[in-house]
């Protein structure tokens, strides 16, 4: 709109019939052209409107000769009609525009009045129904009823009918939460009898009913919704809908319902309505279905509509996977499993057969034979499971039911563009970046000319929209005509899609400027993203110029990266474009700078982390660490490519304290494989390479390679540092032999190598275990007094209750027991959760709390074998036969004994190991068979 407009008052009102004021006189326009040209020259709110599209508007297939001259006439007749006010109306060079002030066209004044009360709702709700009752009044009937034939004018008509739906569903809703339902349950209904499938409208009218004391028919409005959806969709209502219901039914008043937990995608989905409703159809029949279309074509944004309102999902994204042995862990990070022992893909498979649900495997086209080894283990463990897949091309796999996703419907000769989904699209998203989007009949003829040579793919319509920010849609057209890569046979084959999709993003990235460029594609090889402080780094460490953000925010605007609000902003990057991006790397021949740039990265980041799991922000490191496992995982297998053996062993040494701590499985191998390695020979990190495998190899029950490990460490190590590395292993692997000198000895040659106080704790717990209990105390006290971060108190904590439990002091061992659980769990040090939860057990039954430790117990045991930790879950069940014997059950004692006994996975068992004798030679039971007779014992006891 106009911000200067001259001082005679002048008012269009569209919002009903075309009605025209000036200086407060209603002015009548007589003739259907002349009020046609008046309506869209008020429509464009102050833009110009060429002569060219004010003919095609009035003339759309066979305009005369005098089409121009009759334009020109009707404009001349209008500034007659205005009067006074005829200077508002002003011609240039083969355009028209009409000046409005921002309150003098009732469209633009109700957006306003929109857009102030929604600001101002939470502070001055009574002010903002009164600004939504006036906003509501503008519209006076049907929207320029008699122009509708007008293509343009039809178009804003459906725009008007929008923001009339948007004003009324604010004007309940502000009504209803200000106690003044009565007054809007009219409008509530009729609203939704206008549209009976849009759900927000049933839902304002069911908190209307319910707020003016009439539960049974707002009931009956839900009960008429959902029977509408499932007849005339095949889909089901919101959860919103379920819980309002609930609401009511329990007496509430309709007050709005909180927000969904389920994650939605930010945009609304256009065009795909008969794809989602058959898909839900497919799915109610099939048990592996997959996806299949072209890169760009939307598959992973229907898919997630399809699954949204499912009550059990598993999204297994794989676009950050590019390790096919890292498939069983990246699903197992999907369902938050922390898999501590044992066979992953069991325990993934045991979570999955729990429940009816849906596994979403998400782009599976770089790993198809591991997705099909996966799902062929997946799918006959788990018979209540079904598999919604996306990808490239089929799977391959038995059973498999394809779906083909095709391209978005295109505009035929015949059709009206606007309402074509391909030019929906495009329209919705241009209306994100500028508030004028495309209405006359040439600028829909130019969209709908840009879908088709974007062969109406998604991606590469949302691209071009974006552009909209810098270029008319004319501009926009002309540029993208000649940045398009076809085929010279215009085949609309797989690859044609694919190449016109390729030019897009060239495109899309030829407008960025040199260093924007720059920075784009050296984000792609972040398999996972970042975050603003690594993209500042990034851009820092690149030269470039300005101000980081802005840049990112540039390429956030330009939907060439995508930033996602988390705990923390991160940035990623669809991976159709993730991979131009690497491509245009190769192109720059930038490929070592990029590898040198990312293993710098990934050394600056695990210093980063070690620092902080060794100090009081260990929370914040342990969920870096984790956020960033993937592109961690990438400047892993980067360093091992390239040979860079400084950077892997940077990386494994600095996290050590995820190794010692942290049941990250992955890490370990990693310092397993690269101590295995020759080139480590008389490297100057190999002493503490050794010892974070050894470690690795302690965590995961091989104690005669661990203490190899940290040998062979110890006699290449030359400084302190080193030896400390290799001595705590050698510590711990003592103390689980029962050689408890010799893990004195390595545990205080660690203390005087480093003044980390975790080997004090394992020298007090040899001590407490050979029985010189005050000298456990003493060292206990050492270790709590150097312990900085949460972990090292915890364990601090732990040994103090090892102590207390062994002295007989049950009650002040479970204290110190609950304290250590609590600091772990903070911390994030889950290896540490199950030794001290155990420990806290075992003082329970001391105490003679034998319902809480049995109750203890049946968690601990379901949780170790929901995480495949067999190593602690054999350590449990032993303490739990103790238990049981003590109770009378032997039986069940000398079971559990004896499978433990024979488990190669167990613990070995020490001196103060509990009183239950095996059953010698007897053959143990499966482990699913041992797990089903310690619950059994449990659920004997405790109901």
């Amino acid at each position: 709109m106009s911000a200067t407009v001259p001082s005679v008052p002048l008012r269009v009102d569209v919002l009903g019939p075309l009605q025209v004021q000036v200086d407060g006189v209603v002015v009548d326009v007589p003739g259907p052209r002349r009020r046609a040209v008046l309506a869209l020259l008020a429509l464009a709110e102050g833009r110009a409107v060429t002569a060219d599209d004010l003919v095609d508007a009035l003339w759309p297939t066979d305009p005369p000769e005098s089409a121009r001259q009759a334009i020109q006439t009707h404009v001349s007749r209008l500034r007659a009609h205005l009067g006074p006010a005829a200077d508002r109306l002003e011609t240039s060079p083969g355009a028209y525009r009409l000046r409005l002030g921002a309150s003098e066209l009732d469209l633009a004044h109700a957006r306003s009045l929109l857009s102030s009360a929604r600001s101002r709702g939470a502070h001055d709700p009574g002010g903002a129904l009164a600004q939504l009752r006036e906003a509501h009044a503008l519209w006076r009937g049907p929207v320029l009823a008699d122009l509708a034939e007008v293509a343009p004018v039809a178009v804003s008509i459906e725009e008007c009918t929008r923001l009339q739906r948007e004003v009324a569903d604010a004007l309940v809703a502000s009504a209803v939460d200000a106690g003044r339902a009565a007054d809007v349950v009219d409008l509530a209904t009729a609203t939704s009898a206008a549209d009976p499938l849009r759900e927000s409208s049933a839902v304002l009218l069911m908190r209307t009913l319910a707020a003016v004391a009439r539960p049974a028919e707002a009931l009956q409005v839900g009960r008429e919704l959902r029977q509408r959806l499932a007849d005339e969709t095949g889909l089901d209502p919101s959860p919103a809908v379920g819980e309002l219901e609930r609401v009511i039914a329990g007496g509430g008043s309709g007050r709005a319902p909180g927000p969904s937990l389920a994650a939605r995608p930010p945009t609304r989905l256009i065009g795909r309505a008969a794809e989602v409703a058959a898909l839900h159809r497919v799915l109610a029949d099939e048990r592996l279905v997959t996806l299949v279309g072209t890169g760009g074509v939307g598959k992973t944004r229907v898919a997630l509509e399809v699954v949204a309102r499912a009550p059990s999902v598993t999204v297994l994204l794989l676009a950050p996977v590019t390790d096919p042995t890292a498939l069983p862990g990246a699903l197992a990070a999907a369902l938050q499993l922390d898999v501590v022992q044992g066979d992953v893909l069991e325990a993934c498979t045991a979570v999955l057969n729990s429940q009816p649900g849906i596994l979403l495997v998400d782009n599976c086209e770089h790993l198809l034979d591991p997705v099909r080894d996966l799902l062929a283990v997946v799918l006959p463990a788990c018979p209540q499971l079904t598999v919604l897949a996306t990808s490239r091309e089929p799977l391959g796999l038995p059973g498999e039911h394809t779906v083909r996703l095709s391209p978005l419907p295109l505009p035929g000769s015949d059709d009206d563009p606007a309402h074509v989904a391909s030019v929906a699209l495009f329209l919705e998203r241009a209306a994100r970046v500028r508030t004028d989007p495309a209405t006359s009949a040439a600028e829909l003829a130019l969209v709908a000319d840009i879908v088709r040579r974007l062969d109406g793919v998604p991606l590469a319509i949302e691209l071009a929209a974006s552009r909209l920010s810098a270029f008319s849609l004319r501009d926009l057209h002309d540029r993208l005509d000649r940045s398009l890569d076809l085929l010279g046979s215009g085949r609309p084959t797989g690859d044609a899609r694919h190449r016109t999709l390729r030019s897009t993003v060239e495109w899309s990235y030829r407008l960025l400027s040199p260093d924007e460029q720059r920075l784009f594609r050296h984000v792609a090889p972040f398999v996972d993203g970042l975050d603003l402080d690594s993209a500042e780094w990034l851009a820092a460490d690149l030269g470039l110029p300005g101000d980081p953000g802005a840049m990112l925010s540039r390429l956030v605007d330009a939907s060439m990266v995508d930033a996602h609000f988390e705990m923390r902003t991160r940035y990623r990057m669809l991976e159709t474009l993730r991979a131009f991006g690497l491509d245009r790397i190769s192109a720059a021949e930038e490929n070592d700078e990029s590898a040198d740039r990312m293993l710098r990265w990934g050394v600056r980041l695990t210093t980063s982390i070690e620092a902080g799991l060794a100090g009081d922000d260990e929370p914040d490191a342990d969920a870096t660490l984790r956020r960033e496992r993937a592109n961690l995982r990438a400047v892993w297998q980067l360093a091992r490519r390239r040979g860079a053996v400084d950077a892997a062993a940077h990386v494994v040494v600095s996290l050590y304290g995820a190794i010692a701590y942290r049941d990250l499985l992955e890490i370990r191998a990693w310092a397993e494989e690269l101590a295995a390695d020759p080139v480590l020979a008389d490297h100057p990190r190999a002493a503490g390479v050794h010892g974070a495998a050894a470690e690795a190899a302690y965590q995961r029950g091989d104690l005669e390679k661990a203490a190899t490990l940290a040998r062979t460490g110890l006699e290449q190590a030359t400084d302190d540092l080193g030896r400390w590395y290799c001595h705590v292993p050698w510590s711990v692997v003592a103390l689980a032999r029962g050689s408890f000198p010799e893990a004195v000895e390595h545990a205080l040659a660690a203390t005087q190598a480093s003044p980390r106080s975790d080997p004090s704790g394992v020298a007090a717990l040899a001590e407490l275990y050979s029985g010189d209990p005050a000298r456990a105390r003493s060292l206990c006290d050492d270790a709590l007094a150097g312990a900085v971060s949460p972990t090292e108190r915890a364990w601090a904590a732990y040994v103090a209750g090892e102590i207390e439990n062994a002295t007989d002091h049950a009650d002040t061992a479970e204290r110190h027991y609950l304290h250590a659980v609590q600091l772990a769990r903070a911390s994030g040090a889950t290896f540490l959760v199950g030794v001290a939860t155990v420990g806290l057990l075992t003082a329970l039954s001391d105490q003679g709390r034998v319902q809480d430790a049995l109750l203890g117990y049946r968690d601990v045991i379901r949780y170790f074998a929901r995480t495949g930790n067999w190593t602690h879950l054999w350590a449990t069940l032993r303490n739990l036969a103790d238990l049981l014997l003590r109770t009378g059950d032997a039986d069940a004692a000398r079971l559990l004994s004896t499978a433990a006994d024979a488990a190669p996975d167990a613990p070995a068992v020490g001196p103060a190991a509990g009183s239950v004798r095996s059953a010698g030679e007897g053959t143990p039971l499966a482990r699913a068979a041992v797990l089903d007779a310690a619950l059994t014992a449990i659920a004997g006891r405790v109901g």
